[in-house]
């Protein structure tokens, strides 16, 4: 299969089962409603487990991440037509997981009356307001997701080569122990697809989509995976 088709359904597939353990854990007379941290990290961790498995076994790269493919072009796995497509894909398929969130909790969201915790199924937020320092640790979580996915196999132009359950744990790992300041995107598809969807979809009582945030869980992943490359290849030399 075309893997720029694999790329969005295995980033489509991400989002609906990683928005989807938010939304269990966040809205109203949801069986899984106030579950917590942990729920939320093994939910996002077996997401990516799940859909690096579907997209690869379909012939596809398992990227899944505009910050994963940025890194791949930086260490020349892909060629920037290559990458643009991705990234685009990745963006398609981030916009249609959140819609199929939406779809299967839309009762759930019509009676969750607060309107931020509408947004948080969706799209990440910090803890602390303090775009600097939200900057920063971001910047860190998504270097040291990147870096350590740079070490634990020899990069390649395919994510197959790594082990889907691998980059799962890291997930994992990430949430339960970086994640608690901004929300850990790590993935700038992953924020940007879903917010694009919180402002279009139809959901009763919902406020702001926060647009003045949503350029910082974009570039720091992207910032931090440019980091982590550069990191990795001045180790190797």
């Amino acid at each position: 299969m075309n893997t720029i088709i694999t790329e969005f359904i295995g980033t489509a597939l991400l989002l609906f089962l990683g928005c989807g353990v938010n939304a269990n854990n966040t809205l109203h007379r949801s069986h899984g409603k106030n579950s917590g941290w942990l729920l939320i990290s093994f939910g996002w961790g077996l997401a990516v487990f799940v859909a690096v498995y579907v997209s690869v076994s379909l012939g596809g790269s398992g990227h899944l991440n505009p910050a994963v493919s940025v890194a791949m072009l930086m260490m020349n796995k892909i060629t920037p037509v290559l990458c643009a497509q991705y990234m685009l894909a990745q963006l398609g398929g981030a916009f249609i997981g959140a819609v199929l969130v939406w779809l299967s909790y839309r009762d759930h969201f019509n009676e969750h009356t607060n309107a931020e915790e509408q947004l948080g199924v969706f799209a990440t937020g910090p803890g602390i307001r303090n775009e600097r320092q939200n900057l920063i640790s971001e910047t860190l979580a998504s270097f040291a997701f990147i870096f350590s996915i740079l070490c634990i196999q020899p990069a390649t132009a395919s994510m197959g080569s790594l082990d889907a359950l691998t980059v799962s744990l890291l997930v994992m790992t990430i949430g339960m122990c970086l994640g608690g300041t901004t929300g850990y995107p790590l993935n700038p598809a992953r924020d940007l697809g879903p917010r694009i969807a919180h402002s279009l979809l139809p959901i009763k009582g919902k406020g702001s989509s926060h647009w003045n945030y949503a350029w910082l869980p974009v570039a720091a992943p992207i910032l931090g995976a440019a980091l982590a490359v550069l990191l990795y290849q001045l180790l190797l030399s």
